[in-house]
């Protein structure tokens, strides 16, 4: 059970309600994470803008790379919750269960090339709290793969979202 008093769908803003509806209306029920980011329309939309933007638009990074960005951030930061929702995710945006399991066991334990886990390995090393110990050598290392500045910062971005949401997550033992 959350350690906070999640809102209900009644109690939420209109412009939120409207954001809720279809969920709602395609799954009969709404996640803990919703509920706790419904709470304030503006950490909801801001919260959701981020979701928009880094996971489900397509953008620099390919699809399986998000996810897998997600999967590994999450896993590291114990957040069983988010595993569960991107597992799903995932499957939705055509990964299959077996790379999902992949993912899930770890970089080292991937089939992809060496290009795509110098950058899960640099996502997981940014997730760190030492991160601010990253040099410019390591980005410069991504580059020399292939990786451009664009990609290696939607990495990061996507990085920083979980640190985020999962953060939000753990703290309030959501999905409990």
């Amino acid at each position: 059970m959350a350690h906070i008093d999640l809102i209900e769908f009644d109690d939420m803003t209109p412009a939120v309600q409207e954001k809720a509806r279809p969920i709602l209306e395609k799954t009969g029920s709404l996640g803990d994470i919703f509920k706790l980011l419904a709470l304030d329309e503006k950490i909801y939309f801001a919260t959701d803008a981020m979701v928009q933007g880094y996971l489900l638009d397509e953008t620099h990074l390919s699809y399986e790379i998000k996810e897998a960005i997600a999967l590994l951030i999450s896993k590291e930061n114990g957040c069983k919750m988010c595993v569960g929702v991107h597992k799903n995710i995932a499957k939705m945006l055509g990964l299959s269960e077996e790379k999902i399991e992949e993912i899930l066991k770890g970089v080292d334990a991937m089939s992809n090339d060496a290009k795509d886990k110098a950058l899960l390995n640099f996502s997981i090393r940014a997730a760190q709290k030492d991160n601010y110990k990253i040099t410019k050598d390591e980005i410069d290392a991504l580059k020399d793969l292939g990786w451009n500045d664009l990609e290696v910062v939607e990495a990061v971005a996507i990085t920083g979202y979980f640190n985020y949401i999962n953060t939000l997550s753990n703290v309030f033992a959501l999905g409990e």
